[in-house]
């Protein structure tokens, strides 16, 4: 009842609106050194509000759910539309009704009734098999989330999430990190990457300190996912009228030899909407095709500026990207003669966006490559490239795909190992 009330007296003041409210309950759990130490549930329920009144914008949210608040909230951003300067890229919000398709994998009734504790302690179990002690989280959702706007969209969707991270640790020095996201239990295998954390941890026992130079790279998912995200944020047409994307002036130009697509419906994809956040219904993008950027990120708004389609990209602010999948060539991406493995990063800064030119650490388990086998460990390097030129070095894809988010990337992104060639290795600062 709220949110129709809130329609009613937002339709007097505003001359576009979108309204998503999202309802959910979740279960986290933490767990250090093989033991939980915090387990916390909590329900929420909150509304967005995205306003427009003469090109003005505005935007908020609404957390008590009632007459009272409602009122207060209107007053609110009818003072604020006083204050807010026109934006005249503004070109308005899909218009509906719409027919959307059902999207499947994205609900799983049964994850109210798992027991998070055994799962915790089975992923602590498996890790252990290779690994003195774990550390993680494992989180999980469920819930409903609705979607009203002034141009004639109405429609709602329950969604679920599971997510597990562990870290496992012989010494400082050694350990090993994996993740697993999953829109549902089936397929959600909380062992089989736990004991993989683990067997990184014991192969990277007593590293030597690594050499700087250019080598050939073989990245594993979970950090490739990390640098991906930062290629998703770069194709909103929003970055790249703002000066920071390096895909400016790029439109039809070859970046690489792969395919990025982004898909919002996505079966069982952690961002997998029927709807994006101004009621369009989802789809499948062709970014990069066969290595050639074919569009950028669009919103109804951006889109018409453009005189395009929208991409189904909504974020109504800013387009962004929902879930992003990344292939190409398929072989082996260890049968090279010399290289570098990296199973992780983090500190991943960008000296400038526009450019690409990045720096990130290499954490967790570090290898050398030789002759086609994973051989020693090492430490102490830090990757210093350009964005730009690490996807033009991407050459080979491994067979195995994994959809990843973790704390660095919120953006999933569904990718293999992959081999990428003459990337720079240097001493790290300090």
């Amino acid at each position: 009842m709220v949110l129709e009330y809130l329609k009613k007296k937002l339709s007097g003041v505003a001359d576009d609106f979108v309204l998503l409210k999202t309802s959910a309950d979740s279960n986290s759990i933490k767990f250090v050194n093989n033991l939980i130490v915090k387990n916390s549930i909590d329900s929420i329920t909150d509304i967005s509000i995205f306003a427009v009144k003469d090109k003005k914008i505005v935007s908020t949210s609404l957390k008590e759910l009632n007459e009272k608040s409602v009122n207060k909230s209107i007053k609110n951003i009818v003072e604020f539309f006083k204050f807010t300067k026109p934006n005249e890229n503004y070109l308005g919000i899909a218009k509906g009704p719409f027919n959307y398709k059902k999207v499947n994998n994205l609900y799983d009734k049964k994850i109210k009734d798992l027991n998070c504790v055994d799962v915790v302690e089975s992923g602590i179990n498996s890790a252990l098999k290779n690994s003195k002690r774990a550390s993680g989280v494992f989180d999980t959702v469920l819930g409903k989330r609705r979607i009203i706007t002034s141009e004639n969209i109405d429609v709602s969707e329950d969604f679920s999430s599971l997510y597990f991270s562990i870290r496992a640790l012989n010494t400082d020095d050694a350990s090993g990190h994996k993740t697993c996201s999953s829109r549902i239990l089936n397929g959600f295998n909380v062992e089989k990457i736990s004991e993989k954390a683990g067997e990184i941890s014991k192969r990277s026992l007593n590293p030597e300190k690594g050499r700087a130079g250019v080598f050939d790279m073989v990245i594993d998912p979970l950090p490739a996912a990390g640098l991906i995200e930062f290629v998703g944020d770069a194709l909103s047409v929003y970055n790249v009228e703002a000066g920071m994307s390096f895909f400016a002036n790029k439109l039809k130009q070859r970046i690489g030899k792969f395919n990025l697509i982004d898909q919002g419906n996505l079966d069982g994809g952690m961002s997998s909407s029927i709807f994006d956040s101004e009621g369009v219904p989802t789809q499948k993008t062709k970014i990069i095709d066969e290595g050639v950027l074919n569009s950028y990120l669009h919103n109804t708004s951006t889109a018409k500026k453009y005189g395009i389609k929208t991409t189904a990209n909504a974020g109504l602010i800013s387009p962004e990207p929902t879930n992003l999948i990344l292939n190409g060539k398929i072989g082996n991406p260890f049968d090279i003669k010399k290289g570098i493995y990296v199973t992780n990063l983090w500190y991943t800064r960008f000296q400038n966006y526009a450019s690409g030119d990045f720096s990130t650490i290499p954490r967790d388990g570090m290898f050398l490559i030789e002759n086609g086998e994973v051989t020693k460990p090492i430490k102490n390097l830090r990757i210093s490239e350009n964005i730009l030129n690490l996807l033009k070095n991407i050459e080979i894809f491994g067979k195995e795909k994994e959809q990843i988010t973790s704390w660095e990337n919120n953006t999933p992104v569904i990718t293999s190992n992959l081999l990428i060639k003459n990337i720079k290795f240097s001493k790290p600062l300090g």
